[in-house]
């Protein structure tokens, strides 16, 4: 006879491939972030505040996303609108292009657009040969973004009912409520790893852009975008750095071939040392070593796919605080 807790978890192995297989891990970790971060929050409130508290939480939650959300739009419109912001850009790229031309072998450098206008006309080009799988694109996103919102509202719904237990649950909802928790558990200390591993990676940029470089005469322009953007995109695993790494690269490129290559030697070092320093970090939090981490990530990866390595340490800090638990390790 399957017992509740059996039960839960066989429904737990089966949830785990079909959220990653159906593209459902934003969704799952929106709703995680905002539970974890609710009951964190009404924890620091006044105990005898009692339900209120959680639910005073989760207004400042959510006010803290429409703010960010606010935030992000204000930043991206003075981006695209201001001096500093999508104008310099556009100038760091007319330089970048400039020097390509200038520094690659001629037939490498006819394929490279000479001009800013000439860059635009094969951009709009190739929108209009790929519109079909752009528009395909766009609408996944506006889809996943939708999945990403329902996540948080359904986040926000359990930090607050977390807490209302005046009666006593039957047996499988009670094991199933445990393997939610332990999840939630899992992810904050995950969580928690990767803004320290975001913020060294952000502190070895900052080295190598504003103390190394220099030493040797480079200066690269819009640190101020490069640097927050680095912290801001390290907080996605793995993906993260590979577009914080393309826009230093990039710009490095707008200045010399040497600062180019320069950055992107650095950059794929650190690229590559944030497996080992990723699982070290985040083994610490959930107390694993850093083998097991690479294991389950390039298993992951195997199996799902970049999903699969993004959800590996959460995943794998979920099996093992299970396993405690059961005091089978």
């Amino acid at each position: 006879m399957v017992t509740p807790v059996v039960a839960s978890y066989l429904l737990a192995i089966i949830a785990t491939p079909l959220v990653i297989n159906f593209h459902l891990l934003p969704t799952l970790f929106a709703g995680l972030a905002v539970h974890v971060l609710t009951v964190k929050l009404a924890r620091r409130l006044p105990a005898r505040w009692g339900g209120a508290a959680h639910k005073l939480a989760l207004t400042a939650i959510i006010l803290i996303v429409i703010g960010g959300m606010i935030g992000a739009g204000a930043g991206l419109w003075t981006f695209l609108h201001g001096d500093k912001g999508m104008a310099a850009l556009l100038a760091a790229l007319a330089e970048t292009l400039d020097n390509l031309k200038r520094n690659l072998p001629e037939s490498l450098a006819t394929a490279i657009p000479a001009t800013i206008e000439d860059l635009r006309e094969e951009f709009v080009t190739l929108l209009r040969e790929n519109g079909h799988r752009i528009s395909s694109a766009g609408m996944a996103g506006l889809k996943t973004f939708a999945h990403i919102i329902f996540g948080m509202v359904i986040g926000g719904m359990t930090a607050v009912h977390r807490f209302d237990r005046g009666h006593e649950w039957p047996p499988l909802p009670a094991a199933l409520h445990d393997r939610t928790m332990a999840l939630a558990d899992a992810f904050d200390k995950v969580v928690f790893a990767q803004v320290k591993i975001s913020a060294l990676n952000t502190v070895l940029t900052f080295i190598f852009l504003v103390v190394l470089l220099p030493l040797f005469g480079i200066h690269l322009p819009l640190l101020t975008v490069l640097i927050p953007l680095t912290f801001l995109t390290g907080l996605l695993p793995v993906v993260g750095n590979l577009i914080s790494n393309t826009a230093i690269v990039l710009i490095s490129l707008g200045v010399s071939a040497g600062a180019g290559v320069a950055s992107l030697v650095f950059l794929i070092v650190i690229h590559k040392l944030e497996y080992f320093t990723n699982a070290r970090i985040v083994g610490g939090e959930v107390h694993a070593s850093a083998w097991e981490l690479i294991c389950a990530m390039v298993a992951l990866e195997a199996f799902f796919g970049l999903p699969g390595l993004v959800a590996a340490p959460v995943a794998y800090a979920w099996l093992k605080g299970e396993l405690r638990t059961r005091g089978m390790i």
